[in-house]
């Protein structure tokens, strides 16, 4: 047998601790503290439970002293941490003829029988795993089913108490090391080798003579966090019955209209329950909800937990609880997860809502969105010039559906990842976005979906679509709105007090600045200047200078561009100002800029007076076999100089206009892909000639800043080298993550959960960066960049910018900023202050798991 010590009766002073006995334990200790009616309760530590699920015995006679002679108890589960679940409860053990026949006197026979038949049931169930359906007979009494227990086991139901009990322990050890649950909980961030706390608490019983029943109650709103009672109550119930039974045979908590409350039939103890939440709320510095029984009018405080709510409801807790001088402001900030608060940035499909799913995919932008499906980006534009929303469906997207995609309310693909164009793009535009949804069959020609069940849509049907999820649903879902409230923008204030690296915004027109601004981002760092090309007037001309014949005509073309691009620069400029913008010159290859359609292919030749035969071959002559790694980048920006040299004229220009307007403007211009310190060089001196240019013709004198984008291994390598003629380092590790892996995240999403499933990667490392991998490339080029250049800026401007663990990564190198798309600037923002709280923190167990926070499990 096991040590007795390895139980404790938990009471204010008694050595009970969350690592040894879990979290349940000691929320219970805590209430105990505060002197609230708990029933006694015996801790038992997670290795007791461990020992016991390998089959040994604990002293049980010694560990049912505490509850006198005629024991009844229930157990419960206590993990370390509240999300890792556990076995459920289990009540009225002990219940046994001869108990039976105690508390019929006390509690009346007709409650002691129930009491003692719903004992037997949940031990048959959940404990001899027999089926329910069993003891579904007319008129089940203890006799019954105790004969049934018998017919179905060939054993007789166990009456001794010890045997009852250590079966119960056993039962939920073992439960807790299954495989199932193992599995389970790891994928809430649980160790492999999580142990788990069980509690051992005398029954206060809910039925009998007298007021008697069960209820739970909590004292704030779940979808908002408003100060709120709420709850209900059952007469002659245990445990949570009162929220699973219908509304016949449950009582309000407070007066209510609709039915019998629990503050009209019993004053005194309503009073009591408010005046214990109060003090529940400042002990545990939390919304707790209540759970509590009656019985025979005396009221008991069987569990508390936090309360459950929404992302949007945490944020008006956390705030409020910080004001009244319950939490710091460090630990409310502490307490909302990042990623969570999408749910306040972006409609969502509400929780309630009957969902027809049609299709899934990839979550490659969250939020959700309800509209008409649409083939291309003609009929989106059309769409909503009628006010009509839609949703834009392609096979995959590129450059050319850019006008759609700003059109349309949401984006679904059959193919590419999470970081595929699709998904950034998305992102960006504060768009939900699906990728990667293979069980379904576009038909662009036609204009249909097909689902894998054979149901077909056509255009103009509507779908709504759950970027946070990955669903594509059929028909209109009821959604709920985006929630920027006071309570959200001033925690994000504290937020940025607290953290310790710099949060910017990939942003590529002035309305996304406009959005940048409006999630306070500390600038932009990443301006992707060719998706300014994509306005119709615009795109014409692009493609004239694409198609012409010698550098004369191709300047001629780019200078109808040059004032489109500086009348957009200097809006940029103003709405940021004085923050800093940092604007990546021309990247993508240009074939990506010409039409693949034969209607647009028609519309190209007649704007260049050419026959559509001429003007496919010239498209023809421009495609490369594989253009992501042909010519495109700082190689465009050598072999064509002309738009280079039209780009960094219209930036220039723009930021003196900028200037004579009041705004502080120092430009940051960043070439991409480079890969040679000779790219650098050749590149700066010709925009440092345009600048001088622009000086001498205006006579204003201008700063700028020049830098590189480093997305290919070698520039990561060289990265001393390329330091000499830059002024800041900008990671590109969308990029280079495909470089490193030569992984396309584009096609990545077909098999990339096997892998992660398998394995093989941790995570898809266009989500989460590779730390060992490309994280390298990053540590090196730091290095080695700042041996060169001691001040030279740092920073990470692809999507994992966004990420939290990424910008964790990103402060351990001493990287200056992250950038991000906009929608995700909040996120990141929350998330580095997170880490520089945390950060003195560490090896600290009590701030580790902080003692009197009340974070509890179900």
């Amino acid at each position: 047998m096991l040590d007795h010590l390895n139980f404790e009766l938990i009471t204010p002073t008694a050595a009970i601790h969350r690592k040894l006995h879990g979290a349940r334990a000691k929320c219970l200790q805590r209430l105990i503290r505060l002197d609230m009616p708990v029933p006694d309760t015996v801790a038992i530590s997670s290795a007791t439970v461990r020992a016991i699920a390998g089959g040994q015995q604990p002293e049980m006679a010694r560990l049912l002293e505490y509850f006198g002679s005629w024991p009844v108890i229930s157990v419960r589960s206590s993990p370390i941490m509240p999300d890792w679940g556990g076995p459920g409860t289990i009540l009225n053990i002990g219940m046994n003829r001869t108990n039976e026949a105690f508390f019929a006197s006390r509690l009346g026979s007709e409650a002691a029988a129930a009491l003692h038949l719903k004992f037997i049931r949940s031990y048959a169930v959940d404990v001899a795993r027999l089926d329910d359906e069993m003891f579904d007979m007319p008129n089940l009494t203890v006799e019954k089913a105790l004969a049934a227990y018998e017919d179905e086991t060939d054993e007789a139901f166990p009456q001794e108490v010890e045997v009852q009990l250590f079966n119960v322990l056993k039962s939920m050890a073992r439960a807790w090391e299954g495989t199932s649950a193992r599995l389970l909980r790891m994928s809430k961030g649980a160790p492999e080798n999580a142990g788990l706390g069980l509690v051992v608490q005398r029954m206060a019983f809910g039925m009998g003579k007298g007021e008697s029943g069960s209820g739970v109650i909590q004292f704030i709103n779940s979808d908002t966090g408003d100060a709120q009672e709420v709850g209900r109550y059952k007469r002659q119930s245990q445990g949570r019955d009162a929220l699973s039974g219908g509304q016949d045979d449950t009582m309000y908590l407070t007066q209510d209209e609709r039915g019998p409350s629990l503050e009209e039939s019993q004053p005194e103890i309503y009073t009591e329950l408010r005046r214990l939440g109060r003090v529940g709320r400042t002990g545990l510095r939390e919304e707790m909800q209540i759970e509590f029984t009656l019985e025979g009018g005396n009221l008991y405080i069987l569990d508390a937990v936090s309360a459950p709510r929404t992302a949007r409801a945490e944020v008006a807790i956390v705030t409020k609880l910080a004001h009244d001088e319950i939490i710091s402001r460090e630990d409310a900030v502490l307490r909302i997860e990042p990623r969570a608060i999408s749910e306040l940035l972006h409609q969502q499909v509400a929780p309630k809502a009957k969902r027809d799913v049609l299709a899934a995919g990839i979550a490659a932008s969250p939020g959700a969105a309800t509209g008409k499906l649409v083939f291309d980006s003609f009929a989106a534009q059309t769409s909503a010039a009628q006010g009509e929303a839609c949703i834009l469906v392609r096979r995959e997207t590129s450059p050319e559906d850019v006008r759609g995609m700003h059109a349309a309310k949401g984006i679904l693909t059959e193919r590419g990842g999470a970081n595929g164009h699709a998904a950034v793009i998305a992102r960006g535009l504060g768009l939900p976005c699906v990728a990667g949804a293979t069980d379904l069959d576009i038909n662009s020609k036609a204009r249909t979906v097909t689902a894998a069940d054979g149901r077909v849509l056509a255009e103009g049907d509507v779908v709504t679509l759950d970027g946070t999820r990955g669903q594509i649903l059929v028909g209109s879902v009821p959604l709920i709105e985006a929630g920027l409230s006071a309570a959200f923008r001033e925690l994000l204030e504290w937020a940025d007090e607290m953290r310790d690296i710099g949060v910017r915004a990939n942003a590529d027109t002035p309305e996304d600045a406009k959005a940048s601004m409006l999630f306070n981002a500390e600038g932009i760092g990443l301006c992707r200047t060719e998706h300014m090309f994509f306005g119709e007037d615009r795109l014409t001309v692009l493609r004239e200078a694409i198609f012409a014949e010698d550098a004369e005509d191709r300047a001629a073309a780019l200078t109808r561009l040059l004032p489109m691009q500086r009348a957009d620069f200097r809006d940029m400029f103003l709405i940021m100002a004085p923050r800093p913008v940092c604007l990546r010159l021309f990247d993508p290859p240009l074939h990506e800029f010409l039409p693949t359609t034969r209607a647009g292919i028609v519309e190209l030749a007649d704007a260049m007076d050419m026959s559509a035969r001429e003007a496919q071959a010239r498209i023809d002559d421009l495609g490369e076999v594989n253009p992501m790694l042909g010519m495109r980048g700082v190689r465009l920006g050598i072999t064509v100089p002309e738009i280079y040299e039209m780009q960094a004229r219209a930036i220039f220009e723009a930021a003196i206009e900028a200037s004579k307007e009041g705004a502080v403007v120092t430009p940051e211009i960043m070439i991409p892909l480079v890969s040679a310190k000779r790219e650098v060089e050749i590149v700066k001196s010709r925009i440092d000639a345009v600048a001088a240019d622009v000086m001498s013709e205006t006579g204003q004198k201008l700063e700028y800043r020049f830098g590189v984008m480093v997305e290919t291994p070698r520039a990561a390598l060289r990265a001393g080298d390329i330091a000499t003629h830059a002024s800041f380092l900008s990671f590109g590790t969308n990029d280079m993550t495909q470089m490193t892996y030569g992984l396309s995240r584009d096609d990545a999403g077909r098999f990339m959960s096997e892998y992660v499933n398998q394995g093989v990667f941790a995570e898809d490392p266009f989500l989460a960066l590779d730390q060992d991998g490309v994280g390298e490339l990053l540590a090196i080029a730091s290095e080695r960049g700042r041996q060169v250049r001691s001040k030279l800026t740092l920073s990470v401007c692809g999507e994992h910018g966004g990420d939290p663990e990424s910008i964790a990564f990103c402060r351990s190198l001493g990287m200056d900023y992250v950038s991000c798309s906009p929608f995700r600037v909040p996120v990141a923002r929350l998330a580095a202050a997170q880490l520089a709280i945390r950060e003195p923190l560490e090896g600290d167990d009590d701030l580790e798991f902080p003692e009197e926070a009340g974070f509890v499990p179900q």
